[in-house]
């Protein structure tokens, strides 16, 4: 029998993955903001990408209380500023049971989530690009892929077979890993090549890859990220990451960052987890990361820049 699922901070993100699942037959409910949520009751969730183009009926609400109470899993798929908020918000309505699967970006959300709220999160890291286009429309244009795992040094709770074989009935690729930190941070080096990039540039990842003064920039982010990341215990091999890096851009060759979407939506980015926190992780560490701090500052900028104009 398949959980019941309820998605928190449902974006383009959590709104094509629950999307996915409602799709499989899954009961599952998006949590999110009124404009999107309620288009998504009124008129079901349109998928466009080039495997599926549909829409699905699928539950939608405003409310936590509404949503959440009965969900044996909870996609946690918020933006990293409000984690610990939301996890507060969201855990008066949690089952004793329930299941919190971290779909963020950065490396540190389920420790912060524990923090917050006492309960063990299982982080996953997610690649795909979509992004909401209309109301009550996500648009998909690469990849779409999970990998879970549970945190070394916390008890395993549960089981992961069974949860990923519910996405792998959705069409959703979902690969169980033993080493989730290695995963979690090559996804953050990843992160820290392009998606600031992207913002600064209004740049898709496949166009990116045409400028050689790009690539060498991206290059210098990733040393910085590697070489923290190694100082944290994490053995990431540089030019596996870096494979893995440029192997990003001819599977997902048409995305824009998360950060640039936020920056064109007028929104607060997610900098501060993703090269900011390299940024933080280098200074405690003795490292250096010229290149992360630049691009913290640049898009802080920006990102003030559109926040101020959208209140305008």
């Amino acid at each position: 029998m398949s959980p019941t699922i309820a998605v928190v901070g449902a974006g383009a993100v959590g709104c094509y993955f629950g999307g996915m699942l409602a799709r499989s037959g899954v009961r599952v409910t998006l949590i999110g903001r009124a404009p999107q949520m309620d288009a998504i009751a009124r008129d079901g969730l349109r998928i466009d990408g080039a495997r599926v183009q549909e829409r699905i009926p699928i539950r939608a609400t405003t409310s936590l209380e509404q949503g959440a109470r009965d969900a044996d899993v909870i996609l946690f798929t918020v933006k990293t500023v409000s984690t610990e908020s939301a996890a507060r918000e969201l855990a008066p309505f949690l089952k004793p049971d329930a299941t919190i699967l971290s779909l963020q970006n950065g490396v540190d959300n389920i420790d912060r989530i524990y923090a917050a709220i006492g309960r063990r999160a299982i982080p996953v890291v997610v690649y795909v690009a979509v992004e909401m286009t209309a109301p009550g429309v996500v648009t998909h244009t690469g990849r779409g892929d999970l990998i879970v795992g549970h945190r070394s040094g916390w008890p395993p709770e549960i089981d992961l077979a069974p949860l990923a074989a519910v996405f792998e009935k959705a069409e959703i690729p979902c690969r169980v890993s033993d080493a989730i930190e290695i995963e979690l941070w090559t996804k953050m080096v990843m992160n820290c090549a392009y998606n600031a990039i992207s913002a600064l540039t209004r740049a898709r990842y496949g166009r990116m890859m045409e400028f050689p003064q790009i690539r060498r920039l991206m290059e210098r982010a990733v040393d910085e990220s590697v070489e923290v990341a190694r100082a944290e215990g994490v053995p990431l091999s540089e030019p596996e990451t870096m494979e893995a890096v440029y192997g990003l851009a001819g599977k997902m060759s048409g995305a824009t960052s998360s950060t640039a979407q936020d920056i064109a939506r007028g929104r607060p980015t997610e900098i501060d987890s993703l090269n900011g926190y390299v940024v933080m992780r280098g200074a405690a560490l003795g490292i250096a990361t010229p290149v992360s701090e630049i691009l913290v500052t640049l898009v802080k900028l920006l990102e003030d820049s559109a926040v101020n104009s959208r209140a305008g």
